[in-house]
């Protein structure tokens, strides 16, 4: 009967282990993206904030400052959205191998 209780063992641990490994690529997969959608937005958000800061050194209306200040403020606020997701970018298996 043990021999029989190992194979059960066995079994239902490859099964988990193929579970685990398919777990690990899906969050790759989700980290993969993460990564290029944070490229893709960085890109152009770092031209819409340089140029918002080159339009405050010039002289400009009340009106047209306060509106190129709520540029300015929504541009890092997304930008700060983007560094956050750079936390998910790297898979939990990978971080949980580095530390073993």
């Amino acid at each position: 009967m043990s021999e029989e209780h190992s194979s059960a063992e066995a079994s239902e641990l490859a099964r988990l282990r193929a579970l685990v490994a398919e777990s690990e690529a899906k969050v790759a997969e989700a980290a993969a993206l993460v990564a290029r959608v944070r490229h893709e937005i960085n890109n152009p958000l770092a031209g819409l904030l340089g140029q918002a800061q080159l339009l405050l050194r010039e002289e400009l209306s009340d009106k047209a400052r306060a509106r190129v200040l709520v540029i300015e403020d929504m541009a890092k606020r997304i930008e700060k959205i983007g560094s956050e997701l750079r936390d998910v970018q790297m898979p939990v298996a990978a971080v949980n191998r580095t530390d073993e």
